[in-house]
């Protein structure tokens, strides 16, 4: 079995970053907005810091409570998006509860150049049209996993795991685009391995520990893991390694794969919309 390593490829986007920023002088900064506490959402906030640090970008978090109004919430996103400091505004998902009915109103404050999650309405339908010159960081990232691993989707039968708008509903669009057959599974589904053992790939973005297990793919299937959740202080995906390692031909890690290349489009994607503005 290939591991599929997104961390080299991540380190060779970020040097090439650091150099463009470099050499056209941009100065930039990330706003981060962050409501309640995740244990996972902490994780990807201090990947991001990190990386913005390695690039001479300068980058700010907003922490709100949990229990923080919506009025209030959106009249504070809408400052932090006014403010010509920000070059680009992140809302660290998931929202708690009792904001994710409203959560695509909120991400509809930040301005399609300060996107770069590719979250907002305006930028997603310039994503479904093919006019938007960035990709989701997630889409991207398995983009850029595809293309150094040597990975075709056309005329594959992929499997999404999970219809989420940071991973499954995305990639869903794009791979159409790529003409792979596309199928797609949510918490409603019954029988899961029904769809696993006939997918040549499978993207799993759902964040449930060891839901894909060996015995539920077809030999040689390549395995993408894009799911992220905490248990212990340890970031886990929704592969069982340890069974699937047996019978994929390609897998992606967690951690170490789908995970920094993510965080690594995400500032290719700011350093784009910069240059657009």
């Amino acid at each position: 079995m290939k591991l599929l390593k997104g961390q080299k490829i991540a380190q060779t986007i970020l040097e090439n970053l650091k150099k463009e920023i470099e050499a056209s002088g941009l100065r930039l900064r990330l706003a981060v907005v962050l409501v309640g506490e995740n244990s996972v959402s902490r994780v990807f906030i201090r990947q991001k810091e990190k990386i913005a640090d390695s690039l001479g970008i300068d980058f700010k978090l907003f922490h709100f409570s949990e229990d923080v109004s919506f009025s209030n919430l959106k009249k504070e996103i809408q400052e932090i998006c006014v403010d010509p400091e920000n070059s680009g505004v992140v809302i660290q998902l998931p929202l708690p509860p009792a904001l994710r009915k409203n959560d695509q109103e909120i991400l509809n404050i930040i301005p399609s150049e300060k996107d770069p999650d590719i979250l907002s309405e305006n930028n997603l339908g310039k994503f479904y049209s093919d006019t938007l010159r960035a990709l989701p960081p997630v889409v991207a990232a398995i983009s850029y996993l595809f293309d150094n691993y040597n990975i075709n989707p056309e005329e594959k039968n992929v499997l999404l795991v999970g219809t989420g708008r940071l991973v499954g509903f995305p990639l869903a669009v794009w791979l159409l685009k790529k003409e792979a057959t596309v199928s797609a599974i949510n918490k409603f589904t019954k029988d899961i391995s029904f769809f696993t053992q006939k997918a040549d790939i499978i993207i799993s973005g759902v964040g449930k520990p060891g839901l894909i297990k060996g015995d539920m793919i077809k030999e040689g299937a390549v395995i993408i893991d894009a799911g992220a959740s905490s248990e212990k202080g340890k970031t886990l995906g929704d592969v069982d390694i340890k069974s699937v390692e047996e019978k994929a031909g390609c897998l992606s890690p967690v951690p170490g794969g789908v995970g920094p290349l993510t965080v690594a489009c995400l500032f290719e994607n700011l350093v784009k919309l910069c240059h657009k503005k």
